[in-house]
């Protein structure tokens, strides 16, 4: 990373070490702080070009966001609006993106209903499955052609998930309004934003145990000095760095999507073994690591499931 990202890095990390209350978040009307959320814009970690409002931020300070995001399991409309952001740009409408961007980049939440789970959607139907689509005041469709700007006022109910961290909801579309085509690449930096994510919350599941298997003590010693308990640690840290090496080589279609299939896989790794080498503190609702193994669950469905991609690739073989 640059020296700016780095300092964006630290930025976005001391901000969620300060404020980031995930268990508040979650209880909140909307599934997240709004805090937060205001101050994450006003840092610019949206991919908005200056020319719409935003803070020229790219894809690679967006993903940075992501993973310390990722890393905290704190709630936030970050992904949603970025893939939104995409779309639009993608689009090319001049005046649906002076229009709606600025907004994006002033902390206003937009969400992008599209048929990720294989699907075809025609728009006349409920789109299931949307990322804060319950609470977003921006809401753009995609039938796998054309982009359209949905009516905020349309039929919309939160979805109970497994994963509270992550806002879920069903949409019903009404009044589309078309603006440009679709670009089917969208999906692809949807993956890479989310393996980034995924990476995040690897990373932290990671360094818990660690720092757990320091101060457990069993037989007069830490059991992370046990050696089939370093070895197990140590298989993790390559799942971690590996997973990390994957999200990072996103260059298209193909990278996309063994990224979405190692990232989710090493993830759920990660967090199933966080789960066993914190014994049976892990299981309490006090402690944290059932929040990372219910997103390593959910995170892995979304977008599509590591089985769905993998059919794809072997598709293109």
């Amino acid at each position: 990373m640059t020296p700016e990202q780095l300092a964006l890095r630290d930025a976005v990390r001391s901000l969620l070490a300060k404020h980031s209350d995930v268990r508040a978040a979650i209880e909140t009307p909307h599934g997240y702080d709004k805090d937060v959320w205001a101050r994450l814009t006003d840092i610019g970690v949206l991919p908005i070009p200056e020319r719409y409002g935003g803070s020229g931020a790219t894809r690679a300070e967006t993903t940075i966001a992501l993973e310390e995001l990722g890393r905290t399991l704190t709630p936030s409309p970050l992904l949603a609006s970025t893939l939104a952001v995409e779309a639009l740009l993608a689009a090319e409408n001049e005046e649906a993106c002076e229009r709606l961007l600025p907004r994006i980049a002033d902390g206003t939440v937009a969400t992008l209903i599209w048929p990720w789970h294989g699907t075809e959607y025609d728009l006349d139907g409920p789109a299931r499955y949307v990322l804060n689509g319950d609470t977003a005041e921006i809401v753009l469709a995609t039938d796998g052609t054309d982009l359209y700007e949905v009516d905020p006022g349309a039929a919309r109910e939160h979805t109970p998930t497994m994963d509270q961290t992550r806002r879920l909801a069903t949409v019903t579309p009404s009044g589309a309004t078309r603006l440009g085509p679709w670009d089917p690449g969208v999906r692809d930096i949807a993956l890479a934003a989310l393996c980034a994510e995924q990476v995040g919350t690897a990373a932290r599941a990671l360094e818990l145990t660690v720092e757990h298997t320091k101060t457990r003590v069993q037989f007069g010693r830490p059991i992370g000095s046990f050696q089939a308990l370093k070895h197990r640690m140590a298989d993790m840290h390559v799942l971690v760095e590996t997973a990390r090496s994957a999200a990072g080589a996103f260059t298209d279609e193909i990278s996309a999507a063994v990224a979405k299939v190692y990232c989710s896989e090493a993830l759920f790794e990660v967090a199933a073994e966080m789960v066993q080498l914190h014994g049976g503190i892990a299981i309490t609702w006090e402690h944290d690591a059932h929040l990372y193994l219910k997103r390593a669950h959910g995170s892995g469905q979304l977008f599509g499931s590591p089985v769905m991609h993998l059919q794809r690739l072997k598709a293109k073989i």
